[in-house]
This record gives structure tokens, C-alpha cells and sequence, in this order.
């Protein structure tokens, strides 16, 4: 017997439900056109046919069924070796499952009692190979999030980007630039200005200069103007002499003023600085430490007031004797910055020449047509990808290549293969999938500058990576139709749509590509971004524009945190918008936020006191006010949504009643974010 057996894979349907005025022609977005070449990532596929006879359907043999004679009955009968099991009558093929998204087979649905008739092969699916219809396959998976709501953003359609596919032999010599970048900005502020790097400044850094870079690599700012970093220089500034915090004692007090004014004479001493700076910074560095040994029992306060009377008469001096030294550490990152974009460049074009490939120059946007909001698409074809190996170690998976492994957690990687199955048309095979969930770990975990597997990887990153809770979300979409997060990650988003930073390695995963080149026409949007206010101002910006261009309904619910400095802030921007409909403040201390790496944490690290007051303002269009206006009602469900414990119990609240029958959202169990 030597039949063939059709694999062909059915089209998806449009994830989509159809709205008027929209040009609803068929739009499946593809990663390049190019064949996919195949790897060893994948599980090789035994073709059944290649045997001479069949005793029993393939699928059961898959399933350990052997078929013998039993010669006391003198009939066949049939046994299973996994499980012990013996049948007289042919045993029913149990429903196929997805080992990675339903290893336990809970999701897969019941076939009828019909016994197998045919004798031929039959091929395992996908469950993304189902048939589609009102028999299809509807997946649950568990998680903080729900990826079956439908959006309702439309945008103006946009050309593919010029990036190239992720591949981890690039990513790995990337990041390991970053992290040497990162590495020489900590010494150059310890070698030339005897401080420590500020902390999260090199984070906030890489946000700013990607608000200004139109440079091709996606994480190292390359073409940027001007060159030099106000948001680094300020924050550098901000600790010469020393890195003032607030003391808890009063003896901490009394040290810290004493070293600011040893600090401060001694950078005049070392320095070339002008006469008259020197003389007005030894003369009040000289009365403070006088006054320290004649004050006896001094309060927590005199010390404090003694430090700002002191840092106010010595700061302008200081700061313009160092100020071109901090302008060289500036100019010298982000040189170093353009010159390791240019070698990741050379090494990618290297690999894409070896397949046959070469990055093509980035299309012009002149396109005015609408279309329902979809990921960021690929000009040229994926390059065949290294072999990723995969660890399974029982609540996470761990991915090593060349010996730098990654961890995250079991539901993530689900949560990630569903972002795939929905969002990725290039590899339907999946034999790309591994690779490229390695690539988005390593990215991220090397832009916050963590190793999310080591043990102290709990401390530094809420600012940049937190999110909503999920009941927040919840509230969102059931009481405002937000179903779009504008700042979000492949492992931290709750909608199937969000934009992200990295257009790349995230678009494989649903991502729209970064907001500020979203072209928004209608859609109710949520607004957390990252604390840089460099892009929060920008995003403030582009809010308002879209807001002005379109008269279709649009809603933006900004989350800003409640800290104002002298100069103008996007909060302050946000306030003044013409758009501003409401604007609630939640005081500090009395909500929550879900950790930045919630992928690889434990369920009760989750959740995070916000040290800030938490500012919700809507920004909306007539239309978009008369469609999701900010109502009492509305505001008021929002605010509890807020309240501390309260995903904690919904957590508990699910756990105890019965299954229900319904969304997605309805029968999730809030697990690890």
C-alpha cells in the first residue's frame, strides 16, 4: 500500500467581526512569501504509509493500541500498552489535543460513539487545523488575560516593515552589545564622576532616543538628533557629587550631609573649574562642616535643611564645572550606540546572504485605506533558524542556546503559542515557534538589564513592565469597549491586541508594532506606558493628533503616575488636552499593579503596592464621548476594580463557584502575569 495522505491545512477564518464603511476584503497578513525551509525543531512527522499493512488506524497505534488473537475465544481483541487497558470491540479514537495548550486533553472535544469503519491512516491536526464552523474547536486558556476578545480599531493600513526575522545567532550578539554598552555607561560615571550609574537611567535612556531614532536596528538607538541625551544628562546631573536619598535616622542624616560636602570639595579641587565657583563652594563646604562640630543635638530636620541651604548654593557651580564631562559620557554612549547598530547590521546581512536574501529599503506610507488592525507584516522571507533546546521542568520551560538559557513559566508559553497560532502565517508548522520564543526573552530580559531567572530579578522592574490588573481590564472592555493596549509586551499584554516596543520579535505574537506609528481611525484604546516622560509626552502628542483627524468614535484611557516636576510633563499635557472628558486621582498605596516579569515569578509575587498616586484620564472625541463617555457609573466600577485584594478575590470567587458556560473571561484562572 503506498497512498498518499492529504496534509493540506484549511484557511483560518478572519478573526474579525464585519463594521460598515471598512473595506473588509480578505486580509491575512504574511511574514514574507518565501518557502519555509525546514529544521530540526520540529517533531518529525512518521508517515504512516510507509508501512505494508495496517492492523489498526494509525491514530489509535499512536495511542498505544495493539491488536492480537485470542485463541481460547478464537477472536481478535485489542490492548493498550500504556494503559493497561483490553477490549474486545475496536476502541474509539480518543479526540486529538495540543500538548503544549491542552496537555491533559481537558479542552478537546467529545467525539460521537461511532465506531472506526476505515482502516487508513489518519493524520494528526493542529488544533488551528480544525475545521472551522459551528463544530469548531473553542479553547480555553487559563491565564491573566483573554485573547478571544475581538477588536474594534481600525487603522489606516500601513506597508511591511524592513526589519529582519529574528534569529537567535543575531539576537545573542545584539544583546550581548547592549549589555557591554550598559556595562561601559556604569563605568564611565563611576571613572569620571566617582558615582554610580543612576538606576534605570540606561532603561529610560533606550525609551527617549527610540521616541527621536529612525535608525534600521529595532533595540540600539542609531540615528538620533540631537546626539545628546537631555534625559541622561539630567539624571546624571542629579547625583554629582553624590546620590542624595531620603535618610531614615538621624545619624544617616548627619553622614550624608557630611559626605555631600566632602564630595563637593573635592570635585572643585580635581577639577578645572573657574575661581570664583571654587571659592563659593570651599567657602559653604567649609561653614557646613564647621557647623557640624559645634552643633550638638542636632534634629533629623537641621540636617536636612542644612543639606538643601548647601546643595543650592553649591549645585550651579558644580554642575557647570562638569558639565562637558557629562556631555562626553552622553556622547560617547550613543556613538558607541550607532557604531554596534552598524555590526548587528553587517551580521545580519551576512546570515540573509547566505540564504539568499538581503533587507530591502523601508515603503513609503502613502496608503489611505481602512482596514481592521492586524500585525505588523515582514517584507522578505524568514532564513532557516538554529536548533533551540527545550527543557520542560515542571512549572517552567527553560530554552537554551549556546548556552545562555531562559526560563518562563508553563501558562505563559501557552498563553504565547495561542498569541502564535493567531498572529503568525509564515510557520504553521511551528517549527519556528521555539527560536522565536527565545529570541523575545532574551530581548526583553536584556533591555530591563535582569536576569529574570536569577533570584533578585524581583526588584527592578516595576516601573517599566508593570500592568493592570486583571480586573481593571475586565472592567475596561465590559464598561468602555477598550479591547487595544497601546503599551504592552507579548508577556504581559491581556488583549490579543496591544502595540510594543519591539516590532520584530513581538509581531510573531500579535503585536501592532509601536504606538507612536499606529494611524488610529476609531477604537476604544487603553494607555499605560512605561515611566520615561519623554515618551509618555510623546504619546500625549500622538493621542491628540489622532483625535484631531478622525471623526469616527475614538477613546483613550491614559494611566499616568501622579508626580509633578517644575518643568512642564505629560501629565500636565493631559490636563490641558481640549479632549479631556474626566480625570480621577487613586491616591498612593491603596491599589495594586501586577509585577513587570510576571512570566517568570510565582503567583504570589504578582501583585505590587504602587508607591505613586495613579492618574485616569479620558481623552475622547465627540463621537467616542457619546459611544464610551466616562459616566458615574462607569468611573465608579472602575475604582473598585482598583481596589487592593480585589483580583485576589475574583481569584477565589472563580475557584468556588461552578463552571460556567460562556467567554473566555468567564472560565479563566488568574495564574501568573
Amino acid at each position: 500500500m503506498n497512498e498518499e495522505v492529504d496534509l493540506k491545512v484549511p484557511e483560518e477564518r478572519p478573526m474579525w467581526p464585519p463594521m460598515d464603511n471598512v473595506n473588509l476584503s480578505p486580509l491575512v497578513p504574511q511574514h514574507g512569501n518565501m518557502t519555509m525551509s525546514p529544521t530540526q525543531q520540529g517533531v518529525p512527522v512518521v508517515n504512516p504509509s510507509n508501512f505494508a499493512e495496517y492492523e489498526l488506524p494509525y491514530e489509535l497505534s499512536q495511542q498505544g493500541w495493539k491488536k492480537f488473537w485470542s485463541k481460547r475465544e478464537n477472536r481478535p481483541y485489542f490492548w493498550n500498552k500504556l494503559t493497561g487497558e483490553s477490549l474486545w470491540e475496536m476502541p474509539l479514537i480518543k479526540p486529538q489535543f495540543d500538548p503544549i495548550t491542552d496537555p491533559l486533553g481537558i479542552c478537546a472535544a467529545v467525539p460521537p460513539a461511532i465506531p472506526i469503519q476505515s482502516p487508513l491512516p489518519v493524520a494528526k491536526r493542529r488544533p488551528s487545523e480544525e475545521l472551522v464552523g459551528p463544530q469548531a474547536k473553542k479553547f480555553v486558556l487559563a491565564g491573566p488575560w483573554d485573547l478571544d476578545v475581538q477588536t474594534n480599531v481600525i487603522i489606516i493600513e500601513r506597508p511591511p516593515c524592513n526589519y529582519m526575522h529574528s534569529h537567535p545567532e543575531v539576537e545573542m550578539y545584539r544583546c550581548s552589545l547592549l549589555s557591554k554598552l550598559r556595562q561601559c555607561y556604569q563605568e564611565l560615571c563611576h571613572s569620571r564622576q566617582s558615582i554610580d550609574a543612576p538606576k534605570d537611567s540606561f532603561n529610560r535612556w533606550l525609551m527617549e532616543r527610540k521616541v527621536l531614532d529612525t535608525g534600521c536596528d529595532p533595540l540600539l538607538p542609531s540615528n538620533c538628533y540631537p546626539e545628546i541625551s537631555m534625559s541622561m544628562y539630567k539624571e546624571i546631573m542629579n547625583d554629582i557629587p553624590i546620590k542624595l536619598v531620603r535618610p531614615k535616622f538621624t545619624g544617616d542624616a548627619r553622614k550624608q550631609l557630611s559626605r555631600y560636602a566632602e564630595a563637593a570639595k573635592k570635585i572643585m579641587e580635581s577639577r578645572n573649574a573657574e575661581a570664583e565657583s571654587r571659592k563659593v563652594v570651599k567657602w559653604n563646604v567649609d561653614e557646613t562642616f564647621q557647623w557640624l562640630r559645634r552643633t550638638v543635638g542636632a534634629t533629623y530636620d537641621d540636617f536636612q535643611d542644612r543639606l538643601a541651604h548647601l546643595k543650592q548654593q553649591c549645585q550651579p557651580h558644580l554642575m557647570e564645572t562638569v558639565k562637558s564631562s557629562v556631555e562626553g559620557i552622553c556622547l560617547k554612549i550613543y556613538n558607541l550606540s550607532v557604531e554596534y547598530a552598524r555590526k548587528v547590521r553587517e551580521k545580519s546581512n551576512l546570515i540573509l546572504k547566505e540564504h539568499g536574501l538581503e533587507l530591502p529599503p523601508a515603503l513609503p506610507n502613502n496608503s489611505t485605506r481602512k482596514v481592521w488592525c492586524y500585525p505588523i507584516q515582514f517584507q522578505i522571507g524568514c532564513p532557516r533558524l538554529p536548533v533551540i533546546e527545550y527543557l520542560p521542568d515542571r512549572d517552567q520551560a527553560l530554552l537554551r542556546f549556546q548556552g545562555d538559557t531562559l526560563a518562563i513559566n508553563a501558562t505563559h508559553l501557552q498563553k504565547l503559542e495561542h498569541l502564535y497560532r493567531h498572529s503568525c502565517f509564515d510557520d504553521r508548522k511551528f517549527e519556528f515557534f521555539i527560536p522565536r520564543v527565545w529570541v523575545l526573552l532574551k530581548r526583553y530580559a536584556t533591555f530591563l538589564g535582569v536576569n529574570p531567572s536569577s533570584s533578585n530579578a524581583t526588584i527592578d522592574v516595576h516601573d517599566t513592565q508593570i500592568s493592570l490588573p486583571v480586573t481593571v481590564f475586565e472592567c475596561l472592555h465590559r464598561m468602555f469597549g477598550v479591547t487595544f493596549e497601546c503599551f504592552a509586551s507579548p508577556l504581559n499584554c491581556y488583549f490579543r491586541q496591544y502595540c510594543s516596543a519591539f516590532a520584530d520579535c513581538d509581531s510573531y505574537f500579535g503585536s501592532r508594532g509601536p504606538f507612536l506609528q499606529l494611524k488610529a481611525v476609531s477604537g476604544s484604546f487603553e494607555v499605560h506606558p512605561p515611566y520615561c516622560e519623554e515618551l509618555m509626552e510623546a504619546a500625549v502628542d500622538h493621542m491628540e493628533k489622532l483625535l484631531t483627524d478622525s471623526p469616527e468614535a475614538l477613546s483613550f484611557i491614559i494611566l499616568l503616575p501622579d508626580y509633578r516636576d517644575p518643568t512642564p510633563t505629560a501629565l500636565q499635557r493631559a490636563e490641558a488636552s481640549q479632549y479631556k472628558r474626566k480625570q480621577v486621582t487613586i491616591p498612593a498605596y491603596e491599589h495594586e499593579y501586577r509585577h513587570g516579569l510576571q512570566h517568570v515569578l510565582n503567583r504570589s509575587e504578582m501583585n505590587i503596592k504602587s508607591i505613586y498616586g495613579t492618574v485616569i484620564i479620558w481623552l475622547q472625541n465627540a463621537t467616542g464621548n457619546a459611544r464610551w463617555g466616562p459616566t458615574e457609573e462607569r468611573v465608579e466600577a472602575l475604582l473598585e476594580a482598583f481596589r487592593p485584594g480585589r483580583e485576589r478575590e475574583r481569584d477565589r470567587q472563580e475557584l468556588l463557584s461552578p463552571t460556567r458556560q460562556g467567554t473566555t473571561s468567564d472560565n479563566k484562572d488568574v495564574l501568573v502575569h
